[in-house]
């Protein structure tokens, strides 16, 4: 081929550090405006939702980024503005890993429709269940002494 085309669509997931509650319903939508704000022209940013103490992200990866470095820009500029934004959140912290997940395209809506519903997930379970039911869903090994560190 003479060009080079791709369409790679992933799930992110991070956390705050330690899980704190930072993200409240006060300043949660605007922490997601400020990621959709953050992803650049050639990644595709289709959804981003979460709760309290974690984000999930749907995003067609520009073929021409790692996943690792888009997530390092959502994490430093949003922590960065974050801290800006008001003194009460001047301790702010994302947890240091990231899970990732390749999503089919078939199941573009479910992974849509799942972020959009995360509050009604987390009266059910915690992140910590519902990474275990993701990690068991796409057959990734973790270690439970370091995943939650």
């Amino acid at each position: 081929m003479s060009q080079s085309l791709s369409r790679v669509l992933v799930h992110i997931v991070f956390s705050t550090k330690e899980r704190r509650p930072w993200l409240s319903d006060a300043i949660r939508l605007e922490m997601h405006a400020y990621l959709v704000g953050t992803v650049q022209a050639d990644d595709v940013l289709l959804r981003v939702g979460g709760v309290a103490d974690h984000v999930h992200l749907a995003v067609y990866l520009a073929r021409t980024e790692p996943v690792a470095r888009l997530v390092e820009r959502l994490k430093v500029s949003s922590s960065k503005w974050i801290k800006a934004k008001d003194p009460e959140f001047s301790n702010f912290a994302w947890q240091k890993g990231y899970a990732v997940f390749s999503v089919g395209l078939r199941d573009k809506a479910a992974l849509i429709e799942y972020i959009d519903n995360q509050a009604t997930h987390h009266v059910r379970r915690d992140f910590q269940a519902e990474m275990r039911a993701m990690f068991a869903a796409y057959d990734v090994d973790f270690d439970e002494r370091f995943v939650w560190s």
